[in-house]
């Protein structure tokens, strides 16, 4: 790979407009095909093996207005709703696009607040519903013209309340130009790296509205692409500018200088972008449909981006000449002191286990919280106050009760139970001490089925919700399925927290076994796996302190604890663990080629902590950055995102990159490279950077 890489680069820089030209092309060709045979987002909530599931088909197949999407109206006053009021809000909310039927208004003990029920003929993903509460806005804006306070809850508007705002991209690309022209001292030098990503991400984007042509990509999919895409596209880009710069300052011609970097910085990008892909596709193994398209829609951008790398960062590099270099650096001034990275691996390497101990110790306490989270998808009682979907909760909590914004449907299958049980069913329900409410049996039209809706006697997102949901499928005979948002919610969080496991094995297993065949270690790998599994337990600690016991959750515009949403911990481990090793793969790249040369365990620590040190620090403060940017939506679920991955990378960019990895490796020593000798005549001979045997040839 070395010298199809020297080879490539080589080229690109000698013939740059050529190379460019030929981007373009295939770009267009990209872009175009997107244009014309795209299709569009499309989120499929659909859960395949969960219990709830059944129901909501029996629903669907039976009783269509109780199985497809639903919204709430709340109306308040400080006076008693007139019912002429709520009798025209009726009549306008029948007209809206899709509704089928509109229940009588349920209305407070006091008169105060009257909540009325909309069923839809379509499923919540349907393209017309699905981040659109237009159509409700427009029916209620009489209601709210006379005076009353209407809000919007339920699954409908719930998928439209919080919309993102797209600051992330936004602030993620400010910030790192201004960090890498800290950095590095050059306008170019800063500018290259966020052009080139971009670059790729107009491609990657493109490619996932492709994608959304052949399969049912979330919407929430692109958002995710673009947050990682960004940031792993700005980092391979700047790996592969700064080892260009390096051979300038050595006194190589630009051409030769662009088929060096790509020999050996572009080998490492490319295995570094094999770890991600690897952690992606292992969100495949979740069993929802949703995290599989997040996968495929990550690879795809993060397969733009490296590609776009490896090809312009060459060309670009040509048109910059010695530009890419600092003011210094061109003026012939050589520095004569050490980088501070140098002096700082110096320093932790005089006492290893004092540094390994540190490290380890402030990680796992980061860690502890993680054994006290709680998980639950989501809850519009969590959102941000300014959300329409959480003031609709609040009112409906207060006028009814927190379990009328979770009820709970029982549907009885008569092909498997007689409806005279059906009055034994209520009956077992009625004495049920969690809820507080059961409605009388409805059947369907077909006699098919019969539906009781209870009420718990606390919120959907209780610690004692999973319990309840237990408890009921357990007291009701086969043929009584225990369904609705809330069941189904249950279901999920207790779905990925099982996968979760089988997720972590699968990609962990992987990484490792490409790493030893690239480090041709058996330590390296593990350890590696060891720290990431470190980096990434600590980021779920932070968030469980945060979102969980409301630390410094005020900051973040939340106020009140919540669950940590059950989509985020296998979503981050999937994301982060591959960011981690790309970060490793730099790093351990380093390392490995000067321990190649010089034999010196602790040296080559030294040297490639200095040589790549402040490429890591600069990559992963964007990161930080990009992340943190998310973190400032209103999403409760993004936030947590944001958060999450944002504490991660700095805890790997610093406790795990600048202490832990030192630390153990001076320990361990030339232990650090041991591999059996079975193993390593079995393994394929792959090599990142260490050796360079085309290098040699040319020197």
């Amino acid at each position: 790979m070395s010298s199809l890489l020297y080879r490539f680069g080589r080229m690109t820089a000698l013939h740059p407009w050529r190379t460019l030209v030929g981007w373009l092309i295939v770009a267009a060709c990209v872009i175009a095909a997107a244009s014309t045979f795209g299709g569009s987002t499309q989120d499929d909530w659909n859960v395949p093996g969960a219990e709830s599931q059944h129901g909501i088909e029996l629903l669907r197949d039976h009783l269509p207005d109780s199985g497809n999407a639903s919204a709430n109206v709340v109306v308040h006053d400080d006076r008693v709703v007139p019912a002429s009021v709520l009798t025209a809000l009726g009549e306008r909310l029948q007209d809206v696009a899709h509704v089928s039927s509109v229940s009588p208004a349920r209305i407070s003990d006091d008169g105060r607040t009257a909540v009325v029920h909309l069923a839809y003929d379509v499923e919540v993903t349907h393209p017309d519903l699905m981040g659109d509460i237009e159509p409700l806005d427009q029916a209620v804006e009489a209601t709210r013209d006379a005076g009353y306070q209407v809000e919007l809850g339920g699954d409908q508007p719930s998928t439209a309340s919080a919309p993102i705002k797209g600051y992330g991209e936004l602030i993620g690309v400010g910030a790192a130009v201004l960090i890498l022209l800290i950095a590095f001292g050059s306008a170019v030098a800063a500018g290259l790296p966020v052009l080139v990503a971009v670059s790729g991400l107009a491609i990657g984007s493109a490619g996932v509205t492709i994608l959304a042509a052949t399969m049912d990509v979330s919407t929430s999919a692109p958002m995710v692409a673009s947050m990682v895409g960004l940031g792993v596209g700005i980092d391979y880009a700047l790996l592969l500018v700064s080892r260009h710069s390096e051979f300038l300052a050595q006194g190589h011609a630009v051409e030769e200088a662009a088929g060096r970097s790509l020999a050996t910085a572009g080998k490492s990008v490319v295995f570094a972008s094999l770890t991600v892909l690897i952690s992606l596709l292992g969100l495949g193994l979740a069993g929802l449909p949703t995290f599989s398209t997040f996968g495929w829609s990550t690879a795809i951008a993060v397969v733009a981006v490296m590609l776009t790398a490896l090809t312009l960062v060459p060309v670009l590099c040509r048109f910059a000449g010695r530009k890419v270099l600092s003011r210094g650096l061109r003026r012939g001034r050589v520095p004569t002191e050490r980088p501070l990275t140098a002096r700082w691996a110096a320093h932790v390497t005089r006492r290893p286990l004092l540094w390994a101990l540190v490290g380890t110790t402030v990680m796992i306490a980061l860690a502890a919280p993680v054994l006290d989270m709680r998980t639950w998808p989501q809850d519009d009682g969590n959102q941000t106050t300014e959300a329409t979907t959480r003031r609709a909760h609040d009112l409906t909590a207060d006028a009814f009760g927190p379990g009328a914004n979770g009820p709970i449907s029982v549907v009885v299958d008569h092909s498997k139970v007689d409806a005279s049980e059906v009055a034994s069913v209520r009956e077992t329900l009625a004495g049920h001490d969690e809820l507080v409410s059961v409605s009388p049996a409805m059947a369907s039209p077909d006699g098919a089925v019969s539906v009781l809706t209870v009420e718990p006697a606390f919120g959907s997102a209780d610690a004692r919700t999973s319990g309840l949901v237990e408890d009921l499928r357990a007291d009701l005979p086969d043929g009584v399925e225990v369904t609705g948002r809330t069941p189904l919610f249950a279901d999920i969080a207790d779905m990925l927290s099982e996968r979760l496991w089988v997720v972590i094995g699968f990609v962990v297993a992987v990484s490792v076994l490409l790493l030893m065949l690239v480090f041709r270690s058996v330590v390296i790998p593990l350890k590696a796996a060891a720290m990431n599994l470190l980096s990434i337990g600590a980021a779920y600690g932070v968030m469980t302190a945060v979102f969980q016991w409301g630390w410094g959750a005020g900051l973040l515009g939340i106020d009140h604890a919540a669950p940590v949403s059950s989509w985020v911990p296998i979503l981050i481990f999937a994301i982060l663990f591959g960011l981690s090793m790309d970060y490793e793969v730099f790093l351990l790249s380093r390392i490995r080629e000067s321990w190649l040369d010089t034999g010196d365990a602790t040296g080559s620590v030294v040297h490639g902590l200095a040589a790549s040190g402040k490429v890591i620090t600069a990559a992963a403060a964007i990161m930080v950055v990009v992340f943190l940017g998310f973190a400032t939506e209103g999403d409760l679920v993004v936030k947590m995102l944001g958060v999450g991955m944002a504490t991660a990378v700095f805890l790997d960019a610093t406790i795990v990159r600048m202490i832990l990895v030192p630390a153990t490796m001076t320990l361990l020593g030339k232990w650090n490279w041991w591999l059996p000798a079975w193993l390593d005549r079995a393994l394929p001979q792959v090599d990142v950077e260490g050796g360079e045997p085309v290098l040699a040839r040319t020197r």
